[in-house]
């Protein structure tokens, strides 16, 4: 008998944020699938192809998983990583064309490299994705972080990070390290702006 579908979201302490509370976090070790990119991703078509070569590949893991492994799980929401030369690009001038990001889809630890390429070669073998070839499997190791949850539209994040890149982070005596990190709890192509649920973390020594 298969065990009950996790719903990391619900157990990993990583994915509980609320609104108006910056939290310090130790996020552990976490597997994800990434695929590397440039540009706004409103308008960046790169965006678009990675998120589209991440889901099926994501679905085809949790497939096996369930299949060979008998440990079925909900595939988990869209994440990514964004940096810049320049960080006040995110909370001053907000100009998304000069973002880097990697788009990511975590997985979990059981999902070994054998299992990955199984999925990629079942994916290619379809209806193949234009960045099938830019995904990878990598452990992304945050440690210390700080945290909050943000409701709203993507664009109405800058006060937000505003008062945690200068005044929450530096208050408690921390520096910023690593890269802005989202997590969409909200499908933004179904839910409206104004209610859209994100998780917002900076990695921090």
């Amino acid at each position: 008998m298969s065990e009950q579908k996790i719903d990391f979201k619900k157990t990993l302490d990583s994915y509980q944020a609320k609104r108006g509370v910056y939290r310090i976090i130790d996020v552990p070790p976490t597997q994800y699938l990434m695929v590397d990119g440039h540009g706004d991703p409103n308008t960046a078509q790169e965006y678009t192809d990675a998120i589209s070569a991440l889901y099926p590949v994501a679905y085809k893991l949790k497939f096996a998983s369930k299949q060979q492994l008998g440990r079925d799980y909900v595939v988990m929401p869209l994440e990514a990583l964004w940096w810049s030369d320049n960080m006040a690009s995110f909370t001053s001038s907000r100009d998304k064309s000069k973002w880097d990001w990697t788009a990511m889809i975590m997985v979990p630890d059981w999902i070994t490299p054998e299992m990955f390429d199984a999925a990629v070669a079942k994916v290619a073998a379809g209806d193949r994705p234009t960045s099938l070839d830019k995904v990878r499997l990598e452990i992304l190791d945050e440690g210390r972080c700080v945290q909050t949850l943000h409701v709203g539209s993507f664009d109405d994040e800058a006060p937000v990070l505003e008062k945690m890149h200068h005044e929450f982070i530096p208050g408690e005596g921390l520096t910023m390290t690593g890269k802005h990190h989202e997590i969409y709890l909200s499908d933004f192509r179904k839910v409206e702006p104004a209610k859209l649920r994100t998780i917002l973390r900076q990695p921090v020594a």
